[in-house]
C-alpha cells in the first residue's frame, strides 16, 4: 500500500461516543444509523475488523473505504476496495480516504480514521526565473 500521509485517528472520539451512549446521554437511535447505502458499501466493499461491535456485540465490524477528491472524477464519494485503493494512489494526484466502521447488524457506524493517498503534487512556482542578463 502506498504511504498514507496526514493521518486523523477518531478513536478518542468514539470513545466518548460510547460513553455517552453507555451512560444514557445519547440513544441508539443517533449512532446506530447507517443508511442504506453504507450497509451496502459495507457488505461489498467492506473488509472484516477484528474489533466486535462495541453497542450489540453480535458481529465483527466491517471497515468500508470512502474516498473524496477533486480529480477523482465520478469516483469522489465512492467506498473502495483494498486493492482499487492502491490503484487509485498510482494513477491520481491526493486525494482522501475516510474509514468507517460498520456494523451490518445494529447499524453502528463511525469514522474510525482518515488519511491522504495518492501522487503529491508538484509545488506551484517551481519555474526558475530567467536573470536580467540572460
Amino acid at each position: 500500500m502506498h504511504t498514507q500521509r496526514q493521518v486523523v485517528d477518531y478513536a478518542l472520539r468514539r470513545r466518548s461516543v460510547l460513553a455517552a451512549v453507555s451512560g444514557g446521554r445519547t440513544g441508539l437511535d443517533e449512532v446506530c444509523d447507517a443508511g442504506p447505502y453504507l450497509l451496502r458499501a459495507a457488505q461489498f466493499h467492506g473488509r472484516p475488523s477484528d474489533v466486535v461491535c462495541p453497542v450489540c456485540r453480535k458481529e465483527p465490524l466491517a471497515l468500508v473505504s470512502w474516498v473524496f477528491g477533486e480529480r477523482l472524477g465520478q469516483v469522489s464519494g465512492s467506498a473502495r476496495t483494498l486493492d482499487e485503493l492502491e490503484r487509485l494512489a498510482v494513477a491520481h494526484d491526493e486525494f482522501t480516504v475516510h474509514e468507517v466502521e460498520v456494523c451490518r447488524t445494529c447499524r453502528w457506524n463511525h469514522l474510525v480514521r482518515s488519511y491522504v493517498l495518492g501522487r503529491v503534487p508538484e509545488p506551484r512556482g517551481t519555474r526558475r526565473r530567467r536573470s536580467a542578463g540572460s
